[in-house]
């Protein structure tokens, strides 16, 4: 049983290597045993600063099957346009958590933001590169000079895809463009290919675009749980909690990521069609721990473009999930 209402508001010279899917049946999923305490929960209240995407939708099902409630976690989702301003609100203290990019909350950890990473949300990466299908963009080589699209210099999967281009000796021309965009974009013939995540990936290869490089981003750790430090270093027995509800729902995703009530999640909290998440929804791999050695390698590079100054290592990561979550 959930005890808010959702609130919505208008208010990223080295390799990266790292870690590393069927679709089953479409089905509803049963729901895993529900948790029994032995003494009540002191309730607590959670702000999440979220931007919409089927990235996040553990956090969804979590809150939709009322499995934060179950643990005495009283969670209120306030909706935010990007990651970047999901970021500000959680570092400002007008909300406790937030789902971003890796790179995201990196690079503001790197630089001094009040911030933490608490747990992965998911891996491998999932954006991959989309061209359109007589493209003669084959090999690594032949992105010289081409006009990309992606969301920015820093996100995992531009770097990811840059460290590949570069070590083939040669670089793209990067069109900052979020995902629909794009799409749109690469649709319209201004772009010769873009880096699209999920559902943009299977927009664009159920429309007939093709899919490229997928090793790279399989190579990416991908999005982070972060929060505000004095709310963790205040709340540490709660935040333990919210991360058992979420974990509940990976199980819950992972056992059938295409069930229809996930789905039906999926479509009511960020509005992709359908069809693309019944298409895609099986590349998102949720769980919550996280990937230390690829996240130190993303520092790495954003130390390279001068993004940040100094790798935070396991700095980055909140000391107090240690032996939880990493």
């Amino acid at each position: 049983m959930k005890n808010k209402v959702l609130k919505f508001s208008t208010v990223f010279a080295s390799s990266i290597v790292m870690l590393a899917c069927a679709a089953p049946a479409q089905s509803n999923v049963a729901e895993p045993t529900a948790v029994v305490s032995e003494a009540p929960f002191e309730r607590t209240s959670i702000v999440i600063a979220d931007a919409r995407t089927t990235h996040h939708l553990n956090l969804y099902v979590a809150y939709e099957k009322g499995f934060f409630d179950e643990l005495g976690l009283d969670v209120e989702i306030i909706t935010l346009e990007d990651n970047a301003a999901a970021r500000d609100l959680v570092a400002s203290g007008g909300a406790d958590i937030f789902w971003s990019c890796p790179t995201v909350a990196l690079a503001a950890i790197a630089n001094g933001a009040p911030l933490t990473t608490i747990a992965q949300v998911k891996t491998p990466c999932t954006s991959v590169l989309a061209v359109p299908a007589d493209s003669d963009i084959t090999s690594f080589e032949d992105l010289a000079g081409r006009r990309i699209g992606g969301i920015s210099p820093a996100c995992e999967a531009v770097l990811g895809l840059s460290v590949a281009a570069r070590n083939a000796g040669v670089s793209f021309d990067l069109q900052t463009l979020a995902g629909g965009p794009a799409l749109a974009a690469l649709e319209a013939g201004q772009i010769d290919g873009a880096l699209l995540e999920e559902p943009h990936a299977s927009q664009a290869e159920l429309a007939g675009f093709q899919l490229l490089f997928r090793d790279v981003s399989d190579a990416l750790p991908c999005r982070t749980i972060n929060a505000r430090n004095v709310f963790v270093n205040n709340n540490q027995e709660a935040v333990e909690r919210f991360i058992q509800a979420v974990d509940r729902a990976n199980e819950v995703i992972n056992e059938n990521p295409v069930a229809d009530n996930i789905v039906e999640i999926a479509h009511e909290f960020t509005g992709a069609p359908i069809e693309s998440i019944i298409h895609g929804n099986y590349r998102l791999v949720f769980h919550t721990d996280l990937a230390v050695d690829g996240l130190i390698q993303l520092a790495e590079e954003l130390v390279y473009l001068g993004n940040i100054q100094e790798n935070p290592g396991t700095a980055m990561f909140a000391s107090s999930m240690e032996g939880i979550t990493w």
